[in-house]
């Protein structure tokens, strides 16, 4: 009798935890502590279709206009689908301006970030003199106005015999620094140089240090900083326009001169559409990288 109790209550047990596992409670492992429902729920998968729509739309013309080739009112979508906006863009110099538009903010990044996190770590460190005086000057061209700023830098490297394309890089890296360096101020404010230390401890020279434990755990922060001064080379007008004086030819510039144009909506559109898709690129590798962040995976 104590016998057939026993294999009762284990069965019950078994039961119990099989189905425990198969219902998973809120709170288990790959379930949230609390699940909105009804109104709430509703609210948010609204709101989340509104937000992404509201990103979305402002793309949809521009696509349909890649492929029109030709679109009069009050045609609500293209008459004729064709490839003239594509061919007018490759004839307008479109692979040389994409080109150089990469190259000038790759190297923008190149220079900006490891300049930036330097800057960052020194001051949230406190490490330099006068660092609140430091902090001003490295946001300082955040602060003042672009035209007015670029005009007067312009005449100083004009006087210095600075080559355009070299003056572009130079002042493009001035803009992109406050944002680099903003960006991994945050990352070392976080930061645990108990990590170095450790591996210091343990015999590990500087230079190891550095590019195996120092290194690995902020390249998230480096990304993302890597990113922003991706764009404000990506995204510049002004600067290449007056400190390039005509020497640089980037996309931007292509853009807003097949802009001041007439008829050609289906080569700016192509143009547009160029322009964008590289920072997505960019953006689709830093969410990878944030991914990857050791903090995250634990």
């Amino acid at each position: 009798m104590t016998l057939s109790t026993s294999n009762v209550d284990v069965d019950r047990a078994q039961r119990h935890q099989r189905e425990r596992r198969e219902r998973r409670m809120p709170g288990d492992a790959g379930r949230p502590l609390s699940q909105s429902r009804g109104v709430m729920r509703t609210a948010r998968l609204v709101s989340t279709t509104l937000v992404a729509l509201w990103f979305a739309l402002p793309f949809l013309p521009l696509v349909l206009w890649s492929f029109a080739n030709s679109w009069s009112a009050p045609a609500v979508l293209p008459m004729t689908l064709g490839t003239d906006g594509l061919t007018a863009a490759l004839a307008n110099g479109a692979v040389a301006a994409f080109g150089d538009s990469l190259l000038l903010s790759l190297i923008v990044a190149a220079i900006a970030t490891p300049l930036g996190a330097m800057a960052a770590r020194a001051l949230s460190r406190r490490t330099l003199p006068f660092g609140r005086l430091v902090s001003v000057l490295l946001f300082s061209p955040v602060l003042l106005p672009p035209f007015a700023a670029v005009l007067g830098i312009n005449v100083v490297l004009l006087r210095a015999w600075v080559p355009p394309e070299l003056g572009v890089i130079l002042v493009l890296v001035v803009v992109a620094i406050p944002y680099t360096t903003f960006s991994m101020r945050v990352a070392y404010a976080a930061y645990d140089d108990g990590f170095d230390e450790a591996a210091r401890t343990l015999g590990a020279t500087s230079r190891f240090t550095l590019w195996r434990v120092h290194l690995p755990l902020i390249a998230p922060a480096l990304a993302r900083s890597a990113f922003l001064a991706f764009l404000v080379g990506w995204s510049d007008y002004l600067v290449t326009l007056v400190i390039g004086g005509g020497q640089l030819v980037t996309l931007p510039l292509i853009i807003a001169s097949s802009a001041a144009g007439i008829g050609n909506e289906s080569s700016v559109a192509v143009l547009s559409l160029s322009a964008v898709i590289p920072p997505l690129i960019l953006l689709a590798l830093v969410s990878r990288a944030r991914n990857l962040d050791p903090g995250k995976q634990s």
